[in-house]
């Protein structure tokens, strides 16, 4: 599973500020950091950047090349400016995040993306918002990869990111972008695929985040998913998503294929991915106290 490192966003307050102040130093210790937790790639998410994006997003790639120019990077922003004066200045091609399926949006991104031979994360947020279902995210990949092939894109370089959401408060939808996953490559074969893995725990309280992560993250690789927009500190994420936890995997695999595991026969690690895993597919309600029960 190749990784995405989310952590150089403007949310971030030291980063946030950093890209304010034009000041390089987090900047780079940021990117630094990334490449040492084994990040395949490093995200760069100045947001909305309506005021300043067209200068400060080349300023910010060419800060990250200074230190780590061997890592490509992801140009993150709704700043379709910004994003073009970035793609003039990255050493290595860079991944486009995001192009929505809305015509007002892939119409103007989708011949920069073209123009320049990127990649782009096809992001599967139409007219109408979230899709509903697995078929309306069907429906939404099939216009955004039309329109992409026509402008001479391969799929091969579109990264399609059926959108993750909280598990605590649409716990359907984690079913959806499963089921999803499994029809991508019928919809586009040789597609790739991503998402915004850290959105499946956003709400439940921090110390249940990791373990919602990177249970998710299995159940989608299991069901096609290519890459994920992960976080860097999470070290037992990482090890999973490089193979280094195969037992984890193991375990995951065989419940999302319907098995039921005695659960009391299991360690306590093991206990708390089963019955991670058992909210996520939606066999128990999801409240915060999941693993005590």
């Amino acid at each position: 599973m190749l990784l995405i490192g989310e952590s150089l966003n403007v949310i971030n307050k030291k980063i946030g500020r950093a890209f304010k102040e034009r000041d390089s130093k987090p900047i780079q210790e940021e990117a630094l950091f990334q490449k040492e937790k084994g990040m395949d790639y490093i995200d760069i998410n100045l947001g909305p950047a309506k005021k300043d994006g067209a200068e400060l997003m080349p300023w910010v790639v060419q800060v990250v090349q200074e230190v780590v120019s061997d890592i490509p990077l992801v140009l993150d922003t709704s700043n379709i400016d910004a994003i073009a004066a970035a793609l003039k200045v990255c050493k290595l091609p860079p991944l486009i995040n995001s192009i929505m399926c809305r015509p007002e949006r892939y119409e103007k991104m989708i011949p920069l993306a073209a123009e320049h031979g990127c990649d782009f994360i096809a992001l599967m947020w139409g007219p109408d918002g979230l899709p509903r279902d697995e078929n309306e995210r069907a429906a939404l990949c099939v216009e955004l990869v039309y329109a992409a092939n026509e402008a001479g894109i391969p799929n091969e370089k579109i990264w399609v990111d059926g959108i993750v959401t909280p598990v605590n408060i649409q716990q359907p939808q984690a079913i959806s972008l499963m089921e999803f996953q499994k029809m991508l490559q019928d919809i586009a074969p040789g597609a790739k695929s991503t998402c915004g893995l850290s959105n499946i725990s956003n709400g439940p309280p921090t110390h249940l985040r990791p373990i919602l992560n990177q249970t998710y993250m299995v159940m989608l690789e299991k069901c096609g998913m290519y890459s994920v927009i992960s976080d860097p500190l999470d070290d037992q994420l990482t090890a999973i998503a490089k193979g280094k936890r195969q037992d984890i995997v193991d375990l995951i695999y065989s419940m999302v294929d319907g098995a039921t595991p005695d659960i009391a026969s299991l360690s306590k690690e093991m206990q708390d991915y089963a019955k991670t895993t058992n909210v996520i597919l939606g066999k128990n309600l999801y409240s915060d106290s999941w693993l005590d029960i």
